[in-house]
């Protein structure tokens, strides 16, 4: 049976969560494989609004939801963020926390923010919560898991060592040190919630795969954040590429069916680094607000601009997807005409490849196709064959530009309307 990985193909922000809400009607079990509480996803269904960070979009359908061993945890977040589920009426008992997943501590907050303020001008744009020093404890094997919390005495031993380790970099940011003994008391009492929400989610993916279960896997961020394959230094701390649902999860790329990479119509960034297509005009501020073009986690303005093919070209190589899903073709009613990256121009030389070095992708000029845009709203359609001419036109010829077939459409925020020409779960299960 079919395990469906659903990837951002931009840099993030794509509209991962509704696509993986739509999916998750036809899966058993939905895996969130890497990042931490800096993502946000919506979901809306109706004249509800599901804001989630850590958990999986699939809790508002009541399926089982698992926290991967990739993720990085704040414990505070998560059990705020499931008060919240909770009050909304969600099935969190079905919420499962891979006993592998690393702890987000409050000592990684502030020497996020105290790391990203010294960077000045060369900022990378970081939330700030704290989530690049708990990998980078993850990768020194100096970090705590969420399993140390089920050992009382393996914390109580473990936690000094991290503490003395991040307070002698406070030390050198001019910050007061934390007080181990009251991280401890802390953990002690929010252990005792997440207890029941702790076990061996590889178990548990692996059992759902071999019962025959249609399983869901989520990213975070997107394709050009990802720590080798995005935009380095401005990317994440985490692999938001497929490759990382089977690292993250812990499954053989040989039980990956169908790889999904989802982009907006058009493109956005958040936070510093190139982004060749900006649009730093009125046509940007256009996209901003007709898109509500603001992040979930932060709340900071998207910076706006045209598609770019390039960039989508690198998603559909080094991901492996095998559709695509268009998001926020709505958005785009409107304009005309509109405007489609194919290629860059670099140094004065023409390339259709996406340059490895930021300085060389800050350089590159690109070179656009225009095509003719539409003015009918769309978020009332829901069959391709309604959409206007120009509209199926665009779609078409970004089909032909990445290679790759798109299978879904959304042509507004709600659940409700989406056109999906294509199912990898097949109907969805009642």
């Amino acid at each position: 049976m079919p395990a469906v990985v659903v990837v951002g193909a931009q840099w993030g922000d794509e509209g991962k969560g509704k696509i993986t809400d739509y999916l998750a009607a036809g899966a058993d079990t939905v895996v969130r494989y890497q990042g931490g509480h800096n993502a946000g996803h919506t979901v809306i269904v109706g004249d509800r609004e599901y804001r989630l960070h850590l958990v999986p979009s699939g809790i508002v359908h009541g399926k089982r939801c698992i926290i991967g061993n990739g993720v990085v945890l704040d414990p505070w977040a998560f059990w705020e963020e499931r008060r919240s589920l909770a009050a909304d009426g969600c099935l969190v008992e079905r919420i499962t926390i891979s006993d592998c997943a690393h702890l987000i501590l409050p000592f990684h907050q502030v020497l996020d923010a105290a790391e990203e303020g010294s960077r000045g001008s060369d900022r990378i744009g970081t939330t700030l919560r704290g989530v690049g020093p708990a990998y980078r404890d993850k990768a020194a094997r100096i970090g705590l898991r969420t399993s140390d919390l089920l050992h009382p005495a393996a914390l109580e031993a473990r936690l000094p060592e991290s503490v003395r380790h991040s307070n002698s970099l406070l030390q050198l940011y001019g910050l007061p040190p934390i007080d181990a003994s009251t991280l401890l008391d802390r953990l002690r009492v929010v252990a005792e919630g997440l207890r029941p929400h702790i076990a061996d989610t590889v178990r548990m993916v692996h059992d759902a795969l071999e019962a025959g279960e249609r399983v869901l896997f989520e990213g975070a961020q997107g394709t050009m954040l990802d720590v080798d394959q995005g935009t380095y230094p401005f990317v994440t701390s985490s692999h938001p590429t497929a490759g990382g649902a089977c690292i993250g999860a812990g499954v053989g790329p040989t039980r990956i069916s169908a790889v999904l990479g989802v982009t907006k119509a058009y493109a956005t960034r958040v936070g510093d680094g190139p982004f060749p297509t900006e649009l730093d005009d009125a046509q940007g501020d256009y996209l901003r607000q007709r898109g509500r073009e603001f992040g979930t986690t932060t709340g900071r303005p998207r910076r706006c601009g045209w598609l770019d093919a390039v960039v989508l070209r690198h998603a559909a190589m080094v991901n492996g997807l095998t559709g695509l899903c268009v998001t926020k073709l709505d958005t785009l009613s409107g304009m005309d005409p509109l405007r489609i990256a194919v290629a860059y121009e670099l140094h004065g030389r023409r390339t259709a490849d996406l340059p490895h070095h930021a300085d060389d992708l800050a350089a590159c000029r690109p070179i656009y196709e225009d095509m003719p845009g539409w003015k009918d709203p769309l978020g009332d359609l829901r069959d391709l064959d309604t959409l206007p001419p120009q509209a199926k036109a665009y779609l078409r010829r970004m089909e032909q530009l990445v290679g790759r077939p798109v299978q879904m459409v959304s042509v507004g925020a709600d659940r409700a309307q989406t056109i999906a020409m294509a199912d990898p779960f097949g109907a969805p299960r009642s």
